[in-house]
């Protein structure tokens, strides 16, 4: 789940990036010839990097400052070089490839991109982050909306809305997450990728426990406990075992669709046999989120070398994640409007 339709299918493709690291790019000659080159020389096709000189020359680290002899950041400078080496022996393989009248294939499972600003994928970089903002405002209001209308007992200054505090937690979850796909998008290397994998699988997981809480109405601390915990283990164990033992993608892509599904099921089980007042408004975010996958089916290469279909989903969540958090308030709404009334 991100609670919602279109939120599960995005980090379940999230986790199978992954098992699309090879591609048709990446075993032709010229590009890996050029790669080769650039990494051992610090050049391709006539331009030399900074960064590579480090290390193809290693007189450039004497009588340096001190922070360059420390390894983080020597590492950190190789992982420019290479991305460096791969970005611009890519574009000129490209190049000779439009000459030819071919068409653009993928490198490493990614469309051939054009850096903006330094971004190597900027449209998907500004939408992760436009989305982040709409999570921010969706959870913003929410907290106005408790505040004004929530009514605090006098004895223990509970909110009549049992769901407060998890809602609070799967926002700032997704907006963690979102946070860290748009760095993900921004630059992918090792330390990136895990953080965008690992925080996607984190959100998956709580929200399924936060999908059956709500849709069973489970409202004991114990009973929620029971529920919580094993979830919670195996999601920590999973995100152990892929950061301090094997990245592998296709568990990994396992685990993902297991927890998208089981939860996309709950919630439209829920929304089907409820009779919730806004359960039209779930019902809407499945059917677009449905419809926006469309575009994830229908792959093609980035236009101008910045948009891309999987970009565009990303501006399809945006509404969706107003719909969504709309649905909330008005799940708040309606049953601290019934408990007021049973109340009375």
């Amino acid at each position: 789940m991100r609670c919602c339709y279109w939120n599960i299918l995005f980090f379940v493709f999230t986790c199978m990036i992954g098992m699309l690291d090879a591609s048709s790019g990446d075993i032709d000659p010229s590009y890996r010839a050029c790669l080769g080159e650039c990494e051992k020389t610090g050049c391709a096709a006539g331009r030399c990097f900074a960064q590579c000189k480090l290390f193809s020359d290693g007189s450039a680290f004497s009588g340096a400052t001190w922070y360059m002899h420390k390894g983080l950041y020597q590492k950190w400078k190789l992982l420019d070089c290479k991305n460096d080496c791969m970005y611009h022996c890519m574009t000129d393989r490209e190049k000779e490839r439009a000459s030819l009248g071919q068409r653009p294939v993928k490198y490493h499972g990614k469309w051939p991109f054009r850096r903006l600003f330094g971004l190597q994928e900027a449209a998907s970089v500004a939408l992760s982050l436009l989305n982040l903002a709409m999570h921010f405002h969706g959870l913003l209001s929410f907290y106005i909306l408790v505040k004004k209308y929530s009514v605090l007992s006098k004895t223990d200054r509970r909110s009549y809305y049992d769901y407060t505090g998890l809602w609070f937690v799967y926002g700032l979850l997704s907006m963690n997450s979102w946070f860290w796909s748009a760095v993900f998008h921004s630059r992918d290397v090792d330390v990136t990728e895990k953080l965008d994998y690992s925080c996607a699988v984190a959100l998956l997981g709580y929200s399924l426990i936060l999908a059956i809480l709500r849709s069973f109405n489970i409202r004991h601390e114990a009973s929620r406990v029971m529920v919580s915990a094993p979830i919670l283990a195996f999601v920590t164990t999973h995100i152990l075992y892929l950061n301090n033992y094997k990245m592998d993608y296709g568990w990994n892509m396992v685990v993902c669709v297991v927890i998208g599904v089981a939860q996309l099921i709950i919630w439209a089980i829920w929304a089907g046999v409820s009779h919730h007042p806004s359960r039209a408004k779930v019902w809407l975010v499945v059917v677009g989120g449905g419809l926006a996958m469309l575009l994830e089916i229908y792959d093609f290469p980035p236009y101008k070398g910045l948009v891309d279909a999987h970009a565009l989903w990303h501006a399809t969540t945006v509404p969706l994640t107003y719909i969504w958090w709309s649905f909330v308030k008005d799940d708040a709404k309606f049953l601290t409007s019934s408990l007021l009334k049973k109340a009375k």
